[in-house]
């Protein structure tokens, strides 16, 4: 282990947030948490971790905070708000932000912690809660190398992969990408799943074509065990389609402002809804 690396502030403890922390207790580094549900922060300290009562606690004592919640906006509240991150954290802590974010709000944060003597890295992640929990996350990030690489081997507690994108912004701008392609490679799963129903072919045989073809995918390969589970209740299905439509919304809106069109990333995430079975098709 890095000898500078011993502390870890950690931020968010949901539904990928939580088995990240628990990766991080169990390889040994000190672990401090934060979340707004007192149950999370319980369930995490009966496991060994330190219990804090705010974001400013959770980075008093950490050599990085990780923060793990939602978006922008709740990255700014923790950082910025009453008793957060930059009211406690020491000078020459690096704040790695997980959520999915602008990239310019990485930016901007980080101004705002070099006045501290503080750093940020924007290290958003993708493979969802099972990719977590089997520590085969997917790290994209962004910020000055010698701090990603001070931040590896916590990193690499959940992750399979961790790719160094370049300056700061730009991991968030990978993870757009690959909400967008995910998002339309889960379009064309659907349409495939409801033409090999129309056409009286089972779809997990049809999987298998898939997967030998051009049409191989990640998405098309795990659309009914991982996505779009027939067992999921309604209330999940509703829940899994806001998660992707929210994940999709920076994207769209990025393009917006590069004066860029995404068409199929529009039409997407109007059709999510149907795509996820929650409307019929």
């Amino acid at each position: 282990m890095n000898p500078r690396v011993t502390q870890i502030g950690f931020i968010g403890l949901g539904r990928m947030g939580k088995p990240m922390a628990i990766n991080i207790l169990h390889a040994g580094f000190g672990l401090t948490v934060y979340d707004s549900r007192e149950e999370a922060i319980r369930e995490l300290a009966s496991l060994g971790a330190q219990a804090a009562r705010s974001p400013k606690e959770a980075a008093e004592a950490a050599d990085i905070v990780a923060i793990a919640v939602v978006d922008d906006t709740q990255v700014e509240d923790v950082m910025t708000g009453q008793r957060g991150v930059l009211e406690g954290a020491r000078p020459e802590t690096v704040i790695a932000i997980h959520s999915t974010i602008f990239p310019e709000t990485a930016r901007r944060l980080a101004a705002i912690g070099k006045e501290k003597g503080l750093h940020v890295i924007d290290a958003p992640i993708s493979g969802g809660e099972t990719g977590a929990r089997q520590k085969s996350l997917c790290y994209m990030v962004g910020g000055e190398q010698a701090l990603v690489e001070r931040c590896r081997e916590v990193f690499a507690t959940s992750a399979s992969d961790i790719f160094y994108m370049g300056d700061l912004g730009s991991g968030a701008a990978a993870k757009m990408i690959v909400q967008v392609v995910t998002c339309i490679n889960m379009l064309a799963a659907h349409e495939a799943e409801l033409l090999a129903g129309n056409c009286g072919l089972d779809f997990a045989a049809m999987q298998k074509v898939l997967h030998v073809s051009s049409a191989q995918s990640f998405v098309t390969e795990n659309w009914l065990d991982r996505f779009k589970l027939a067992e999921d209740p309604m209330e999940v299905r509703r829940w899994r389609t806001g998660v992707f439509q929210k994940s999709l919304g920076p994207a769209l809106a990025l393009a917006q402002q590069l004066g860029l069109s995404l068409p199929g990333s529009t039409l997407t995430e109007r059709l999510l809804p149907r795509i996820m079975g929650i409307e019929e098709s």
